[in-house]
């Protein structure tokens, strides 16, 4: 009971929800007193055990709100009230002198406690006030020790300021010493490049003098070439013509050989014309049998697998197409192989060309009409009518790309 009671009374003053004991203590305390003067003057007339409800009531009193023991003090006085009635209040029992004894021993420990608690609050107020006031003080000195350091900063920064200052009037002074002794190198070059300017201009009148002395010595020789060239020349157009003559009749002998020549390459380009007929002859043989092939094939073929053979025989007749063009295409002597031209070919019903253009030139004629005369003399393509009516018309018109390196 005394340490709550102690513990409560060390609560801060300045809480609201703090509640204080001094005044509900006093008012229990006087009931009592009052109740113990009622049952002096009522003497009980047996001898009963006296009530503990009083003392109960006295040792919980100060774990109470202040509500509860205003309410409580108005049920006590009303017992009071009660028991001043003669005839319905019961003469209350003569209290033990023990109990009255640790009652007020009780009471007074109370008192003490209450004091001891309200001393140490005292105590840890001033505690605190004391706290405060090193607080106050330290954050003083941290100020006036802030204030010394930015002030001692500011010392610092205009010192290095100053130093910077000295520094570059320092290095102001050795560029313009730097600047006064480059002005004096310059002066001293100039001179030095005057004094050799007239040295130079000395050696160049000299040179002059020597080189006029050694033009007319050269004048004189050149007189004396001039005069052996003379004749040198004479002696030239004589053996010049001597040699037109030889020339001439070189070309002519030239001319006849290129005439030989130029009649070779004809019986050559005869032989090879004949060649490529019997080859084209070959090819129209293989691409018959190749279509009678492919006809035997197409007729003893799966209904299911006519589509894939009907792209077969398109490339069939393509590949046929390709090596016929190649039989035919007579590749001109200046081709390269770097050279290439794509024609596009434009087919009848039957396989006959109706038109060549040209979709990609090779930047040569030549090499393009005779990529366009293969075609040309490889028609017709007679196997298009062996194809079905949709690889026809798929195949009547497309595109062949002509290149020297892919048929050498």
């Amino acid at each position: 009971m005394v340490k709550r009671s102690a513990q409560m009374a060390i609560k801060p003053p300045r809480d609201p929800q703090d509640v204080g004991y001094t005044w509900p203590t006093v008012l229990a305390v006087a009931v009592h007193l009052l109740v113990v003067l009622f049952s002096l003057v009522s003497l009980p007339s047996s001898t009963a055990e006296p009530d503990s409800s009083s003392i109960v009531q006295a040792t919980f009193v100060s774990t109470e709100t202040f509500t509860d023991q205003a309410q409580q003090t108005t049920d006590q006085q009303a017992a009071l009230d009660s028991s001043t009635d003669p005839d319905e209040a019961e003469p209350a029992p003569e209290p033990d002198t023990s109990e009255q004894e640790a009652l007020q021993q009780q009471q007074a420990d109370e008192a003490a406690a209450r004091e001891e608690a309200q001393a140490r609050a005292e105590e840890q107020a001033r505690e605190l006030q004391e706290a405060r006031a090193q607080a106050e003080a330290e954050a003083q000195r941290r100020e006036e020790e802030a204030q010394r350091l930015a002030e001692q900063q500011e010392v610092e920064a205009q010192a290095r300021e100053q130093a910077q200052r000295e520094a570059e009037a320092e290095a102001q002074r050795q560029r313009e010493a730097e600047a006064e002794a480059q002005r004096q190198r310059e002066a001293e070059a100039e001179a030095q490049r005057q004094r050799e300017a007239e040295a130079e201009a000395q050696r160049q009148r000299e040179a002059e003098a020597e080189a006029q002395r050694q033009r007319e010595a050269e004048a004189e020789a050149q007189r004396q070439r001039e005069a052996e060239a003379e004749a040198q020349r004479q002696r030239q157009r004589e053996a010049e013509a001597e040699a037109q003559r030889q020339r001439e009749a070189e070309a002519e002998a030239q001319r006849q050989r290129e005439a030989e020549a130029e009649a070779q390459r004809q019986r050559e380009a005869e032989a090879e014309a004949q060649r490529q007929r019997e080859a084209e002859a070959e090819a129209q043989r293989q691409r018959e049998a190749e279509a009678a092939m492919q006809r035997q094939l197409e007729g003893e073929a799966q209904a299911a697998a006519n589509a894939q053979q009907a792209q077969q025989a398109a490339n069939g007749f393509i590949n046929i197409v390709r090596r016929a063009v190649e039989q035919a295409w007579l590749i001109p002597a200046g081709a390269s192989d770097a050279m290439s031209a794509t024609i596009q070919v434009r087919l009848g019903p039957s396989g006959e060309v109706l038109l060549t253009t040209i979709a990609s030139s090779s930047g040569d004629s030549a090499f393009d009409r005779s990529a366009m005369q293969a075609v040309e003399h490889a028609a017709p393509f007679s196997e298009l009518r062996d194809l079905p009516a949709e690889q026809q018309r798929n195949l009547r018109q497309f595109n062949l790309r002509f290149t020297p390196g892919d048929v050498r």
